[in-house]
């Protein structure tokens, strides 16, 4: 009789595991790591050969992929509205400051899209694509894993205003890009957990270039800037020109996934001036980056706690929004 109850209550386990292990958005919708077990169940699979594909072929790519996540999901939430070309009705967000002339990897997200419509088609979102990228390169630069909550649906617009006001600038002050991650739900452990991410990838010389010559309006480099590090920026980064030149954001070990990046801060050695501020204008920021600068563990922990509360950000769920066919346009009606 035992044994049959333990039985019973295995089966009952299994049977509502996608609720036991779901992720409850910001919008009320249900996520699960689950969702594809059934409809798709080579999705992740799929999608991890190709990232693992591209990023042994540039690990830049890495970065990318990452980065594209975070800027949909900062803009009308995580629904793959970044992806989106401009068409009748639709303005694409890919015109706006934070995304011209740097987001990459859409034809990465093309790759994936295709493969996953011949294994299941008009089944994996877009925006879901976008999360398990995400987490795919972080771990293939050498980061943490973590399951990703998945059944988002894809928007049928984008929002280039949303663009290019609610994604955190470069030349942000704190104050301002604390007040852009709260409005998305997000808290200070997030803001500097997830800041984490510029422990790979590259900037533009256009990003920064102020804090090499003119913070302040006064004609003088950044004083929170190491100056001898402004001096090696220089050499690439003049004045005038090169404004697509690119620069490590973290030259110490730039695509690989660690704490480094907290420690170049400590130095004062990061590169943007978002990132500098996060040790000069909050004493609780910057206790939290000595924390993630001496324990590579906790940064992983929170980086990953981070990244799932960020991809809960207002997603479709249920009957709102659609399964795109292509990336890059809305559903014919």
């Amino acid at each position: 009789m035992a044994r049959s109850m333990s039985f019973f209550f295995l089966i009952a386990l299994l049977a509502f595991a996608p609720i036991c292990f779901s992720f409850k958005s910001n919008n009320g919708g249900y996520l699960y790591p689950q969702y594809y077990y059934k409809s798709c169940p080579k999705a992740q699979e799929i999608v991890k050969s190709v990232v693992a594909k591209v990023v042994a072929k540039e690990a830049r790519m890495a970065a990318s992929l990452l980065r594209l996540h975070f800027h949909d999901c900062f803009v009308k939430g995580c629904d793959a509205s970044l992806l989106l070309d401009s068409s009748r009705g639709i303005i694409t967000e890919k015109r706006s400051n934070p995304n011209r002339n740097s987001a990459r990897g859409f034809e990465v997200i093309d790759e994936i899209k295709s493969a996953l419509e011949k294994e299941c088609p008009q089944t994996v979102s877009c925006a879901d694509i976008l999360a398990l990228a995400a987490r795919d390169s972080t771990v293939l630069a050498g980061g943490p894993n973590w399951e990703v909550p998945l059944g988002r649906r894809d928007s049928r617009g984008a929002s280039l205003s949303g663009s290019n006001n609610d994604i955190p600038a470069p030349n942000n002050t704190f104050s301002t890009i604390l007040t852009k991650f709260k409005r998305q739900g997000l808290d200070l452990v997030d803001l500097v957990a997830l800041s984490g991410s510029h422990t790979i990838g590259n900037s533009r010389c256009t990003s920064f270039r102020q804090r090499l010559y003119n913070q302040s309006g006064n004609s003088q480099p950044d004083s929170t800037l190491d100056q001898s590090y402004a001096a090696q920026l220089r050499n690439s980064c003049p004045k005038s020109g090169g404004d697509q030149n690119l620069f490590f954001l973290d030259f110490v070990s730039p695509t690989k996934f660690d704490n480094s990046y907290f420690k170049n801060l400590l130095a004062s050695k990061g590169l943007l001036n978002s990132d500098q501020v996060l040790t000069t204008k909050s004493q609780a920021s910057l206790a939290l980056v000595k924390q993630y600068a001496e324990n590579n563990a906790l940064f992983f922990d929170h980086f990953a706690k981070s990244m799932v509360k960020m991809g809960n950000i207002s997603p479709l769920t249920g009957f709102r929004g659609e399964i795109r066919k292509t990336c890059r346009k809305i559903n014919s009606s």
